[in-house]
């Protein structure tokens, strides 16, 4: 946060993208990093956070907003700044009341004791961690399921993934090939669109082992031996390094879904999930505000205003 008042320590005004170019460049930011998003897609990270310390510092009448989207540091910032603070953070801020009062108001963020950069994070970043960790244990746990299941659900499975993702085929069609013997390691094929132009060949591995390259040789073997150019290869567990080098040497295309990846897209195309809540973060509408308040600004006031009503 010290960067950012130091910035606007010139006393000069700045606008917000001029802020955040200034601060990107000082902190040796990359273009990667500088266009990281939030979970949302709506904001990237850093100007986020750049917005959600100008929040504060507002709040502790450190800095002011002339106008939309421009800012200027005032008179306690200037003597904050004089007094060569080593950080900011926002215990610091808490000393000054209007900071203070906002905090205990609102309780938008909390600061544990023991993790500062918890602490500092923005709002957003907090929801953004909470969903991560709900995700990642809701994955965790549709893998675990998935392999207490037998096979031929498994199978059925994939093809209902599939489906679901937008492949074409009904699902009367994709499971006719499902479980048929004498399949020479094809457990399904579903159609790539609803033309049926092309075919995917589906092989569905319910496994603790790693996958290995010979699994996949055997796999890509199959799809020879049925003049089939595109392959989908599924697993609850996980692909070796030799694994994922060799089909990319080979000519056929053969797609390596692991079950980090395979949770990831029930959640995300509503396979095996149940949706629990939606929670919509929402912001004030500047745009339509400022219009309001410039429009009664140009209202008659007092016995004028009345005669035209």
């Amino acid at each position: 946060m010290l960067p950012l008042l130091r910035h606007l320590g010139d006393g000069a005004a700045h606008d917000n993208q001029e802020t955040v170019d200034a601060l990107a460049g000082q902190f040796n930011l990359t273009d990667a990093e500088r266009a990281q998003l939030l979970p949302s897609g709506k904001q990237t990270v850093f100007r986020n956070r750049v917005a959600w310390a100008k929040s504060h510092f507002k709040r502790a009448g450190l800095i002011e907003s002339p106008q939309r989207g421009v800012y200027q540091i005032t008179d306690r910032g200037r003597e904050t700044l004089a007094n060569n603070p080593e950080r900011i953070d926002l215990r610091f801020l808490d000393q000054f009341p209007g900071h203070r009062g906002f905090r205990t108001s609102v309780k938008t963020e909390t600061e544990p004791e023991t993790t500062a950069q918890v602490g500092e994070m923005t709002p957003e970043e907090h929801i953004a961690l909470g969903y991560q960790q709900i995700r990642e244990e809701l994955a965790a746990d549709l893998v675990r399921r998935i392999k207490e299941c037998p096979p031929e659900f498994f199978e059925q499975l994939v093809v209902d993934l599939l489906l679901a993702m937008g492949y074409g085929g009904s699902r009367q069609d994709a499971g006719k090939a499902v479980g048929r013997s004498g399949d020479g390691g094809i457990d399904g094929i579903i159609k790539e669109d609803r033309l049926g132009l092309d075919a995917i060949y589906i092989q569905a591995k319910r496994w603790e082992n790693v996958v290995g390259r010979p699994d996949i040789q055997k796999f890509a073997g199959a799809l020879q031996g049925q003049r089939a150019r595109k392959g989908i290869l599924i697993t609850t567990s996980t692909f070796t390094k030799e694994a994922r080098e060799f089909v990319s040497a080979i000519d056929n295309r053969i797609v390596l879904i692991d079950g980090q990846m395979l949770a990831g897209f029930m959640i995300d195309h509503g396979i095996g999930v149940a949706e629990v809540g939606t929670y919509v973060v929402k912001r004030v509408d500047s745009d339509i505000l400022d219009r309001s308040s410039a429009d009664a600004a140009q209202l008659p006031r007092g016995p004028e205003r009345a005669i035209q009503c």
